[in-house]
């Protein structure tokens, strides 16, 4: 009896847990710090003045194509936080990557250093080109 009550109320446990879960990863992509724009949204966002475009993939990948005005901080360099924390944390960033996955990590890094104004390009620059958008090289 003692063993089916734990088994219950451990059960009950992890469905919270995992219910946390699921509204905080909800919330980190959907608040009102930062969200994940489709192509569409986020080409309107790039074209609003005063809105730093942050492409953080490398060098190499940035000279290979990037959006016009975009800034080439390296989300994977030892020294991101350090370069981000010399930004205006009250500007309004477009972040995108390749494909989304280390756009995401910059602009949970950047959040959590104050940011409130981060958006995130969804699919990435692999997105933005199979839609028509322009790239620009070098």
């Amino acid at each position: 009896m003692v063993t089916a009550m734990m088994r219950r109320r451990g059960g009950a446990l992890v469905v919270l847990v995992a219910g946390l879960l699921l509204l905080a990863a909800c919330g980190s992509s959907s608040g009102a710090k930062g969200s994940t724009l489709g192509v569409d949204d986020f080409a309107t966002l790039v074209a609003t003045d005063g809105v730093v475009v942050l492409d953080v993939r490398t060098p190499a990948e940035f000279d290979s194509g990037h959006l016009a005005g975009a800034v080439n901080i390296d989300v994977e360099q030892p020294d991101f936080g350090t370069t981000i924390a010399d930004l205006d944390t009250s500007a309004t960033y477009a972040v995108y990557c390749r494909s989304g996955n280390r756009s995401s990590v910059a602009t949970a890094a950047m959040k959590d250093a104050g940011f409130t104004h981060v958006q995130d390009l969804k699919g990435g620059i692999t997105a933005w080109a199979q839609a028509g958008q322009p790239v620009v090289t070098g």
